[in-house]
């Protein structure tokens, strides 16, 4: 007799509850038993359970059960997959082709050609010797083992996902600091979006996209890397001394010339320390998208975990901990330039 059978009894709710008794499936801790060999009338265990949607199925059939849920779920979701597609298509069409662009560009384009460039690059953020020096020293040493391509794949696309989301998150940073209300509406949002394991970000995608378009990972990534950008630049622009603020609007200057003239230069230290987390970010997805085809060094640690090849495994994964030193050296040296370029002024 299962638990709370007769407290369905005493409500004089038998007759409809046993009306879809006949057909009803194993809930879920009734197939975890059977997977495991075990007895599934004694899933249910001893002691008193919490009344959840499985065991009240036990007591009452007509009562759906955690797997309804679930399916419903995932049968609404396939229901507006056409719709949904029909929208999003055209919407990130643009990101699967800036992605194969970014890749091919890089790829294709000689090493004594990407190198010098790469490291030119460096230089201007920088203006330091040493971090160029370090970024020659890492790019060469990812030649030199035979890593280059995959390491310029995965530069690629962080390239190309950092800057849509600080082209997308620094104005959507800068409307959550111009309105108490849209900063209430999107902060959910984005706690959402940092909370949500990184692997949930591809069921949906999966789904809607094919597993060969680019824009799948693009998407994912994105989604991940955003939110730091767009946090620290609404806070950055809320941090502005009140007093700044007063003086500007007493020389009569407009919302935009406040926000372009006095805002946004005293807010880019923190904007730049948004776009550091950003970048930090992207490279982190880029290793789990490469689950659903996305090309770099992640591709090189899911070969050595599949196969059990220690040593690729290892050698990728010093790859992408290279990848991570320079791309923060860079971005932290440019944010020091900031800092110092702010005060000065």
């Amino acid at each position: 007799m299962a638990t709370y059978e007769g407290f369905f009894n005493a409500l004089g709710l038998r007759d409809w509850c046993d009306a879809d008794a006949a057909n009803a499936p194993m809930s879920m801790a009734q197939l975890l038993v059977q997977a495991q060999g075990g007895d599934v009338d004694d899933a249910e265990g001893g002691g008193l359970p919490f009344p959840s949607l499985d065991v009240l199925h036990d007591a009452c059939p007509a009562i759906g059960q955690t797997r309804d849920l679930t399916a419903a779920l995932e049968t609404g979701f396939l229901a507006m997959r056409d719709e949904l597609k029909f929208v999003l298509d055209p919407l990130t069409q643009p990101l699967s082709w800036m992605l194969d662009g970014a890749l091919a560009l890089f790829q294709w384009t000689p090493w004594w050609v990407m190198i010098p460039v790469l490291l030119i690059g460096t230089w201007f953020a920088s203006r330091s010797r040493g971090v160029t020096a370090f970024v020659a020293f890492v790019l060469l040493f990812f030649a030199f083992i035979d890593h280059y391509d995959v390491a310029m794949q995965t530069l690629a696309i962080v390239f190309v996902c950092t800057s849509l989301s600080v082209a997308i998150g620094v104005p959507v940073g800068i409307g959550m600091s111009r309105s108490d209300l849209t900063q209430r509406l999107i902060v959910p949002v984005l706690d959402l979006l940092q909370t949500l394991p990184t692997f949930v970000y591809l069921i949906p995608l999966i789904f809607l996209f094919s597993v060969t378009e680019s824009k799948l990972y693009g998407i994912a990534i994105i989604l991940y890397a955003i939110v730091p950008v767009i946090r620290l630049t609404d806070l950055g622009i809320r941090l502005v001394d009140r007093d700044v603020i007063e003086a500007a609007d007493a020389f009569g200057m407009t919302k935009r010339q406040k926000l372009w003239r006095v805002q946004l230069p005293l807010a880019l230290p923190n904007i730049m320390a948004g776009i550091n987390q950003t970048i930090m970010m992207s490279l982190a997805m880029v290793v789990i998208a490469s689950l659903v085809s996305a090309p770099g060094l992640g591709v090189l640690v899911l070969r050595g975990i599949r196969n059990l090849e220690l040593g690729v495994g290892i050698v990728a994964g010093l790859g992408i901990v290279l990848l991570a030193v320079i791309l923060d050296r860079v971005s932290k040296a440019a944010l020091g330039r900031v800092d110092k370029q702010s005060k000065a002024h």
